[in-house]
């Protein structure tokens, strides 16, 4: 790596106090997707700060960063702002303030690390040429934020990326940063599914059609979706999050509602799982002898998310320069799934995801010594909490080498 690129990194290590109060700032503040009005403000004042042309409110609450640096590539770096409905308990002295709603799956890091990459290559723009694009995205937690912003004309009003790139914080060590080639996380379907029966008395079975076994039945049915319709050599998920039905107990009611979400890594395989969902729920209703047949309705989706390999291969190098190989680590496709796919695939352009690791490496590994690293909290979990160094540093550094893999080159 040449001295020029490699004093591009030089500059981290005194930002680390300014992005780690921002951090904590973010996280204490956690907005919902579609809410982030004052999260999408940091940011914007950030990327002002740092001399980029800013645009706020693009599909809402997005904001979009422009560094332009003479001819070259232009490269956009994307963080996602939205937080969960979930109720913290990490005991975090820098916990949520907002009932009910958490950071629980790093999207406050996300922005730290965009807003520190952001800042220091503006910083050091005599280390390279080409435009820097840098995208704060709403609510991508209900997969409606890249295409809302998408929808507001991101591709009308900015220029076209030579690469998109992107990053999402695990529970894997801190200081550890994951790649592929290919699909590197699933489709996700999401539903629900409204089966209905003629309610009764709790004494009169005879008189009903209990939407309750009905559900029941169908529940268990579709676990056999995964373990008899779908090759051992492939892979799915069907989870069934929700069943709800009745008020109470000698009340036999007229309908339940099921909701479920469906995880695929191959485009015939989520065709054949879908189709099967519809086949069982339609046909334990008629088994069951309903009024009607059932309502199946999709509430999101995400499609799969593709690392060009032709990029991922020059991501890969670039990381392992600057890291070396015993960070970085080649991973199997992530059963969690994402909407950044969405800016590559409308937009024609490669791009590339990948992982850095936020768990404690002492706890990470005392957890895996002891077969016990199903119990850390992974994203979502509401003690969710990647310890701040080494993995703020970390993620900065990874747009960074990203990043210079084409402008620096440009």
């Amino acid at each position: 790596m040449s001295h020029e690129t490699e004093s591009i990194y030089g500059g981290v290590e005194a930002m680390l106090d300014d992005l780690e109060a921002l951090y904590k700032d973010v996280h204490r503040h956690p907005e919902l997707s579609m809410q982030e009005t004052r999260t999408a403000a940091l940011a914007a004042e950030r990327l002002r700060a740092a001399g980029f042309e800013v645009t706020p409110g693009v599909g809402k609450t997005g904001v979009v960063g422009l560094l332009r640096n003479g001819d070259g590539p232009t490269v956009m770096l994307r963080a996602d702002m939205d937080a969960l409905p979930v109720s913290e308990q990490s005991g975090l002295d820098y916990a949520s303030t907002t009932d009910g709603v958490m950071h629980a799956c790093g999207h406050d890091m996300h922005v730290a690390w965009l807003a520190g990459a952001a800042a220091r290559l503006a910083a050091a723009r005599d280390q390279w040429q080409g435009t820097l694009m840098a995208v704060f995205q709403p609510a991508e937690e209900t997969a409606e934020g890249a295409q809302a912003m998408i929808d507001d004309g991101l591709f009308d009003r900015f220029p076209k990326p030579d690469v998109v790139l992107g990053q999402h914080v695990m529970p894997a060590p801190a200081g550890s940063i994951g790649t592929r080639s290919g699909v590197i996380t699933s489709a996700a379907d999401s539903f629900e599914i409204r089966m209905f029966g003629r309610g009764a008395h709790g004494s009169m079975p005879e008189a009903s059609v209990d939407p309750v076994v009905m559900a029941a039945a169908t529940v268990l049915r579709l676990q056999t979706i995964v373990s008899r319709e779908v090759a051992p050599a492939q892979s799915a998920v069907v989870t069934v999050g929700a069943l709800q039905a009745g008020t109470k107990e000698n009340v036999i009611p007229d309908e339940a509602v099921i909701k479920l979400n469906v995880r695929t890594f191959d485009e015939d395989v989520r065709t054949h799982v879908l189709d099967a969902i519809r086949r069982i729920v339609e046909a334990e209703a008629q088994a069951s002898g309903a009024p009607g047949p059932p309502e199946i309705t999709a509430l999101d989706h995400y499609q799969l998310v593709r690392n060009d390999p032709g990029a991922a291969t020059r991501i890969r190098t670039a990381f392992r320069a600057h890291f070396g190989d015993d960070r970085v680590v080649d991973i199997p496709p992530i059963s969690a799934s994402e909407d950044f796919g969405s800016f590559g695939s409308e937009w024609h352009a490669p791009s590339v995801f990948w992982t850095v690791g936020g768990t404690d490496p002492d706890t990470y590994r005392r957890a895996r010594d002891a077969g016990r690293l199903a119990e850390l909290p992974t994203n979502h979990n509401p003690r969710f909490a990647p310890v701040i160094h080494p993995t703020l540093e970390t993620g900065v550094a990874t747009l960074l080498a990203a990043a210079c893999a084409w402008l620096a080159a440009g």
